[in-house]
């Protein structure tokens, strides 16, 4: 007889859901007070931070802020150079770190920055510059775990870990755990479903994504840009879309997985959306698809 999916305490939200991203001229920027209460109303446990600029930069006012509308802090997404022998990419992360640490968060989520400015391309990596990447990243994931913060690498398109070459070449060449995203992994071209059955012991952190994979094939295909792709409806609530949540997080929960469930639908706004209409309403239906999984 199936069971409760018990995941109530473990599911989480972000900002970019709502339209709030680090890359300039993305959209229209909603305020944190709407961000973070609609959170709340939609009772969700926990959020993401965001970029830098959404939240307070002192770490106590962090940490107060969200405490203000009932929510824990996950932890959050933090591009960075990994790839530059002439960067040392720690400095920036310790600090980023002690925001992590003064708002109780478990997660640090790092992609491969190209050094770029969004999402749209992505230089070829030298065999020189994937060794300084891999180590780079083993040693961000120590930095972190001395501070109590499990490190993820996020694999993202437009950076330089996005396609299954990119994936597999992590997952061998360093120690670091995979955040599971199953959105951009499958428009890089890896099988979230296949993935997730395969490495749960690797996964640490999770963005559920659900895509439409005639959009993504796009991208993949460079008929679109990420951006395109984004403001073209690329995400769709779970379960609305193409790839199986419901057997992805069957299989880490069936492995053990005990981290957080960020539910994540990248999106692009335009104008500014009525109370209680635009985002708010895909991630109540996406919340209502993974509150209604069960499995024995």
């Amino acid at each position: 007889m199936a069971k409760p999916n018990g995941l109530a305490d473990r599911l989480a939200a972000a900002p970019i859901s709502w339209g709030v991203c680090e890359v300039p001229g993305w959209g229209l920027q909603l305020s944190p007070q709407r961000v973070l209460a609609e959170m709340r109303d939609l009772g969700v446990a926990a959020t993401e931070f965001g970029p830098d600029g959404f939240l307070p930069d002192a770490p106590a006012e962090k940490a107060k802020t969200l405490a203000g509308f009932g929510l824990r802090a996950v932890g959050g997404f933090v591009p960075v150079v990994l790839h530059d022998a002439s960067v040392d990419p720690v400095p920036g992360i310790e600090a980023q770190l002690e925001s992590f640490v003064a708002a109780g968060a478990v997660s640090l989520v790092l992609s491969a920055d190209t050094g770029r400015i969004g999402y749209d391309s992505r230089p070829t990596l030298t065999e020189r510059h994937w060794d300084v990447l891999l180590a780079n990243l083993d040693r961000l994931a120590v930095v972190a775990a001395e501070r109590g913060v499990v490190a993820s690498i996020h694999p993202h398109v437009g950076t330089l870990v996005e396609s299954a070459d990119d994936v597999a070449r992590v997952l061998e060449g360093s120690r670091i755990g995979l955040c599971l995203d199953t959105g951009h992994l499958l428009i890089g071209g890896t099988d979230p479903v296949a993935l997730a059955a395969a490495q749960a012991a690797r996964v640490s952190h999770v963005h559920l994504k659900d895509v439409r994979v005639g959009i993504a094939d796009g991208v993949r295909r460079g008929d679109l840009s990420y951006t395109e792709a984004v403001r073209d409806g690329l995400y769709t609530p779970l379960g609305a879309g193409d790839i199986d949540i419901a057997t992805i997080v069957s299989s880490l929960e069936a492995a053990g997985y005990n981290g957080y469930y960020v539910l994540e639908q990248d999106t692009i706004l335009t104008e500014l959306p009525q109370p209680g209409r635009g985002p708010v309403e895909d991630v109540r239906e996406s919340l209502e698809f993974i509150s209604s999984l069960t499995w024995p």
